[in-house]
């Protein structure tokens, strides 16, 4: 049986098992809308932390973040060491506010806890929000997992997000939140292994940390520098922009529902500390991972990096592992998504339409309509190829960051804004982010920070506007003012740095054509045969298929004496005629060596073949090596992969007897075509020591 078989088998597997952690949460759930959508608060520490981790980072992490890494080498890790920094204020600062409030005030939404009550005008605009950014954020999940699919088992993308779509909503149904958190617990425990692994197997096969490190130089010296090229506003704010990403979190409210199902404040505290000893070797393998496959898979060219780390696998990995990675990929997309259609329903039934919020039926169909909303998302977005996992999720992320973090931080500081000025916060944060992004500034800082300075900039104004007595709960002018000159000396030195060491670009299609290159080839084998009976003064036609993923084609025409009757001695072979039709064979086979067979040839005859690939007098069973210049590897790696359509060649054939003699009789002849194919399993292509 084929590996894609195994694979589907290994996945297959897996999926159930986290199906079945998710469906036994029905035997501890209760039919009540506080369980539905915040576990009764009393989820233990380690699970609500474990499933942070995974909806925090699922389709982002496998998907957007490694093709990230891949794109910017070294300095795409600042991502990870500095939002990872914000993340522990928010879980040290933010999130104590917010578990306060949840239980003192019985809030379930995010979008309740930036307003005074429940159902206020803010409160309804934070949910609309809420609801959109978290639809896109849904669709990107299924995106992920579309991807995945499509990469490991070549299913159309779009298969693997209606799967995702029924899996969602069986996740909802099964038990809520709870079935969401069990299963992301379960997938986070199995994805560690298997990411270890990878890491190892991927390490080795790049040569070591060492190999790792020359390789991504001989791509493009710029991968291996700290910091990225071409930024307009500075590096200290594309760093800062991090910062403000990992802060945003606490406005993420698919994020901020798993911290509402625990009881207290030391479940928090412990919750926090299996958070981070959990994510970090997480991020250190994530990143590992995105840069070895910017080695194995170095040109960019048809290639989507968003797809590394599942070709990474396949790559690299068995059947069972690249099944098990397959799954938890897949799992962890499909649990995140219904975290956030979860969110979404927690919006509309406490703000929207607070008369739903103690009916768990229509809580429920609030709960399909929103998946079947963020499903028909990742659809359009598949279809007009505007399906970038890490775009869509940096666009959610921090769309809702800006949007819920500093009203938050202002409601800490003792500020109880009205319902106006709420809203103009929002609006000014909503309106920037979008304003940003359609400007194209996103690639030189990401939307956090322009999204949170127009969000605070609005309150100040009206404070400032109003006279407002906050205002005296601000620090003194002196200590503001060292405050903004002890930032002026981290940022003067980190620009410095900058201006005088920053690559000037990175090239995303190729490193130096004349750089020494090993390319190394497996390849498939596979046969097929046509048998006719032909009779004397008749012809038959052979035809034969050429599929879509073949490289090479050859062919053999074989028959014997078998059909003469009379004087053993004096028999001889029949004239055989064949006459090759190659006219519906693809052009992309540019090597041809086909030739027409005419005479008496009794045993094996040769009738060429043809291939992608000029050097296909080297394939053998074996595979195929070569030390060359990148420049052409490339051109061979292109040959071996060209994409084309399938097509089918003909060949007729026509028999004339040759009795030998009078005394002879002779009807026919049995004439068999057979066919070699090959195909390309695997390459490998790193630069030479």
């Amino acid at each position: 049986m084929s590996e894609e078989f195994w694979v589907f088998i290994s996945f297959l597997f897996f999926m159930l098992l986290f199906a079945g952690v998710g469906m036994a949460s029905i035997r501890v759930k209760k039919d009540t809308t506080d369980d539905y959508l915040v576990a009764g608060r009393g989820m233990h520490p380690a699970l609500a932390a474990l499933s942070a981790v995974s909806t925090w980072n699922s389709g982002y992490m496998f998907i957007g973040f490694i093709g990230f890494i891949w794109m910017l080498g070294y300095s795409g890790i600042w991502i990870s060491i500095i939002s990872t920094i914000g993340q522990l204020v928010a879980w040290i600062w933010l999130y104590k506010y917010i578990q306060e409030q949840g239980n003192e005030r019985n809030i379930r939404s995010l979008s309740s806890l930036v307003a005074n009550v429940k159902g206020a005008p803010e409160a309804k605009m934070a949910a609309i929000c809420s609801v959109a950014f978290l639809l896109i954020y849904a669709g990107a999940q299924l995106s992920s997992g579309g991807k995945a699919l499509f990469a490991m088992l070549q299913w159309e993308e779009y298969i693997g997000i209606l799967i995702g779509f029924v899996l969602v909503v069986a996740y909802c149904y099964a038990g809520g939140i709870r079935a969401s958190i069990w299963t992301d617990a379960a997938q986070s425990c199995v994805m560690i292994v298997g990411s270890t692994l990878l890491c190892y197997v991927a390490l080795t096969e790049v040569g070591g940390f060492g190999g790792l490190h020359s390789s991504l130089k001989g791509i493009d010296p710029a991968l291996i520098s700290i910091a990225p090229p071409d930024l307009k506003i500075g590096f200290s704010m594309w760093i800062f922009a991090f910062f403000l990403g990992g802060l945003g979190v606490a406005g993420q409210p698919q994020v901020v529902s798993r911290i509402m199902t625990l009881e207290s404040e030391e479940d928090r505290k412990q919750a926090c500390i299996w958070f981070f000893v959990w994510q970090t070797p997480f991020l250190i393998l994530m990143i590992i991972i995105g840069l070895a496959s910017r080695v194995v898979f170095p040109v960019q060219g048809d290639f989507d990096p968003e797809l590394s780390l599942p070709y990474l696998a396949m790559k690299v990995l068995g059947p069972f592992w690249v099944g098990l990675i397959l799954a938890s990929i897949f799992a962890a997309t499909m649990s995140t998504a219904d975290s956030q259609v979860l969110a979404c329903t927690a919006a509309i039934t406490d703000d929207l339409i607070p008369e739903w919020s103690t009916n768990h039926k229509k809580t429920k169909i609030t709960t399909i309509v929103m998946a079947f909303i963020a499903t028909c998302l990742s659809l359009g977005a598949y279809f007009t190829g505007n399906n970038s996992v890490f775009d869509l999720v940096v666009l959610a992320v921090y769309g809702l960051g800006s949007m819920f973090i500093p009203l938050i931080i202002v409601r800490m500081s003792g500020f109880k804004p009205s319902s106006k000025h709420s809203i103009v916060m929002m609006t000014a944060a909503l309106v920037t982010v979008i304003v940003w992004r359609l400007l194209g500034l996103n690639v030189h800082i990401f939307e956090s920070v322009p999204g949170m300075g127009a969000a605070f900039i609005a309150h100040f104004v009206m404070v400032l506007k109003d006279k407002d007595p906050w205002l005296e709960k601000l620090p003194s002018q002196e200590k503001m003012v060292t405050f903004g000159v002890g930032i002026l000396f981290l940022i003067v030195p980190i620009e410095y740095y900058y201006a005088n060491n920053a690559p000037t670009s990175i090239d995303l299609s190729s490193p130096d054509p004349d750089s020494m290159w090993n390319l190394s080839v497996e390849f498939d084998y596979s046969y097929a045969e046509e048998t006719i009976d032909i009779s004397d003064g008749s012809s038959g036609i052979f035809l034969f298929e050429i599929p879509a993923d073949v490289i090479l084609a050859t062919f053999l025409l074989n028959y014997t004496e078998s059909n003469e009757g009379g004087v053993p001695t004096t028999q001889e072979c029949d004239n055989v005629d064949s006459v090759y039709d190659a006219s519906k064979v693809p052009a992309e086979f540019i090597e041809s060596n086909l030739v027409n067979f005419s005479g008496q040839g009794c045993g094996s005859n040769n009738l060429g073949g043809f291939s992608t690939w000029s050097g296909h007098s080297d394939i053998d069973s074996s595979g195929y090596s070569d030390i060359d210049s990148y420049e052409n590897q490339t051109s061979t790696i292109n040959a071996l992969t060209v994409e084309k359509n399938s097509g089918e060649i003909s060949f007729d054939v026509s028999v004339e007897v040759n009795t030998g003699n009078f005394l002879n009789g002779d009807e026919g002849e049995e004439i068999t075509i057979s066919v070699t194919y090959v195909t390309v399993d695997d390459y490998t292509l790193i630069e030479a020591e």
